[in-house]
Parts: structure tokens; sequence; C-alpha cells
């Protein structure tokens, strides 16, 4: 019995050797569609299905974000051109990336996301619908390729944290992705625990979705920018007539509810097909400040906001569209408290906050300008 055992000790031994390095490489992720995916390795190339994803990516990873990204759709090139000027500039593969289409409105073929060879596909929970009406996952099944949905949009608060999770399993940087939710929770927690605690009274906000790409009223409902509103102790005007985290009003709606405050967004949309008059906020727009605040002042100045509150005390300011579509949605959070709450966040200063964030975890540098006042006292 004795002599069994010690010829039975090293083989168990020799096959843990062997199994240990497979099994040390598989993973799981539980992604934002409940649904569970399995890897027998790590994942090598992937393909974006949203290009801002990289916002998050590149805030997970250490070293080249792009490293493993094989493909992606064009819509950072298209909705925030400095920001994909900024990573090419850094990381000059980023001008070969093959650009695909989007499967929510038709455009992505999968014939092209099968030529690259990838061993994933990152869509946003908003593309599943589209997906599986096609039954994407099943044509990808046949080839080995995985399909995982996060979210950095629909449900702000939910799922931020969760898809960070995720990225930073496929990405195998689990300790960095925990860091960056940690940086965010702390930041969020400096205006809610205020607001909780103090109770202010909450001016009535809308806020102005995309304006000049979209006609008025583009707006938000309960989720995203409008749930940022809450957090920061305002009360979204948008929430109280869409279900959805997005949508539109008419002017008629918005002159009824005569808002205390007007918080466009903006972003550099150079790209974006008939973008005529939008406010460019945004990565080094800090500089262009007073065309931006030209921007914005024509842009209030529709029917829709004419003898509003807002416009006669200048209340009215525009922010970065792509706080909306980020993990950084915190320094929004901050900035629009320190509009609706001026003496409660005095000692504010969110964009220390985001240089802070930006030198801890993202690879390119800081640059001002992500929101101007029509007061530029503001």
């Amino acid at each position: 019995m004795n002599f069994m055992r010690r010829l039975a000790a090293p083989a168990f031994v020799l096959a843990a050797l062997f199994a240990g390095p497979s099994f040390a490489q598989a993973f799981s992720v539980t992604d934002i569609a409940g649904r569970e995916i399995k890897f027998d390795k790590p994942v090598k190339r992937i393909i974006l299905g949203e290009g801002r994803m990289i916002y998050a990516i590149a805030s997970v990873t250490e070293g080249d974000p792009f490293a493993k990204i094989v493909g992606w759709r064009n819509d950072l090139w298209t909705t925030d051109v400095t920001s994909f000027d900024q990573y090419a500039a850094k990381f000059p593969e980023v001008r070969n990336l093959p650009f695909l289409g989007n499967i929510t409105d038709g455009t992505l073929q999968t014939e092209a996301v099968v030529a690259l060879h990838p061993d994933l596909l990152l869509l946003p929970i908003g593309a599943k619908g589209a997906a599986d009406e096609i039954k994407l996952q099943d044509t990808l099944d046949g080839i080995g390729v995985k399909i995982v949905y996060v979210d950095f949009r629909e449900h702000i608060l939910a799922n931020t944290e969760p898809s960070l999770e995720i990225l930073g399993k496929i990405f195998g940087e689990h300790d960095r992705a925990e860091a960056v939710a940690k940086f965010r929770r702390e930041q969020l927690a400096r205006i809610t625990d205020v607001i909780a605690a103090s109770n202010p009274p909450r001016p009535d906000v809308f806020m102005y979705r995309a304006a000049g790409l979209i006609e008025c009223c583009g707006t938000f409902g309960p989720d995203n920018f409008g749930l940022m509103v809450d957090m920061a102790g305002g009360n979204n005007l948008g929430s109280q007539f869409l279900p959805g985290y997005t949508g539109s009003i008419n002017p008629e709606q918005v002159i009824a509810s005569n808002p205390d405050v007007v918080v466009v967004t903006g972003s550099d949309w150079t790209h974006v097909a008939n973008g005529k008059s939008y406010v460019s906020v945004g990565p080094g727009t800090a500089s262009s400040a007073d065309a931006s605040r030209a921007a914005l002042k024509a842009l209030i100045d529709v029917p829709a906001f004419t003898g509003s509150k807002a416009l006669k005390t200048n209340n009215v300011h525009a922010i970065w569209h792509q706080f909306y579509n980020s993990p950084y949605h915190f320094v929004a959070v901050q900035q629009l408290a320190k509009w609706f709450h001026p003496e409660l966040f005095a000692d504010l200063d969110p964009e220390a906050t985001f240089k802070a964030f930006s030198e801890e975890f993202l690879p390119i540098d800081f640059k001002p300008g992500y929101w101007v006042s029509l007061d530029d006292g503001n």
C-alpha cells in the first residue's frame, strides 16, 4: 500500500503540472445581457462594435490599449475626432485599423468580421436586439467567435462597474479595472454624499442632447445624463416625459417647463454628416472657448428657450457629449453639481478630478475644454 502511494503521488503532481497552465488561462465572464461566456485561453484578437469603448478599455489596460484590437466601428472618428487624433498620435497603428459598420443600422457585414479572425466581438447592450434578429451569435459560433455585451450608456449606475470588471477579465487587467471602479465610486460620493446630507432645493434642468445635430428638443430620460442631473442635485425635466434614457420632447413642452438651467451636450462632430451648428467641447477646446460660447449662444436663441429662467439668468452651459458613453461620467456629475449648487461645491474642481484620473489611468495627456458656460464667469 505504501509503495502504491509513493507511485501515485508523483503521477498526480505531473498531471496537475500539465493541467495547470491550461486551467490558469481559462476564464469566464457574465456579460451585461446575463450570458455566461467561457474562454479556454486568453483573448488576443478583438473587434469593437463601438469605437468609443476605447474610453473604458484605455483606462483598464496598461500600455497600448489597441494591442488586441483588430477592427472597430468608426464612431470615435465621427463623434470625437479630437480624441481619435490624440490616440492616433500616441499609437500610430490606430490609423490602420479597419473601420466596420454598425450592427444597429445594418451596415455591419458578417463577412468583414470573419475576415479579421477575431476571438471576440465586443458589443454595446443596445445592439443586442439587432444581433439577435440576424442570429449573429449562431453565425459566429461556427467559427469560434464569442460575443460579449457591455454597457456604459443605457444604465450607467447598474452597468458601469460590471462592464469594467468584464473588460478587466478580457484584457487580463482585473486589479486595474477595480482601481478605475474605486476611483469612480469615490468621486461620485463627493457629490452624492453632500446632496444627501444637505438636501438642497433642486433646480429644474433641461438637458439639450446633441444640440445642433438633433432638432429641438432632444433630451434624456431618467438614466444617462438624466440620472447624472439627479445625482448632481437637479431635477431632470426629461424624466417626466421619457421612459427611456433618451428621446425628444416638443419645444412647447420646454417652454411650459421653464427650466432654471439648460445644459447642452456637444463634441467635435466635424465628421458627422450634416453637422453644422454644434458646440465644440472636449479635449483641447479650452483654447477656442469663445467660439464654443458663441455657438452655444446661437443654439439657445430659439423659441423653446426665449424668456426662460435659465436664459434670463445666463444659467446656460455646454458639456462634453461623450461623458454619456464612458466611465468618466463622474466628472460630468461633479461639474453639473457646481452649476446647480455653486455654494455647496465651491471648493470642488472637476477639471482637477479629470486630470488626476487621466494621469493615473489614461495613456494620453489631459487637455482641458470639456465644458463652457454662456456666462464666461461661470
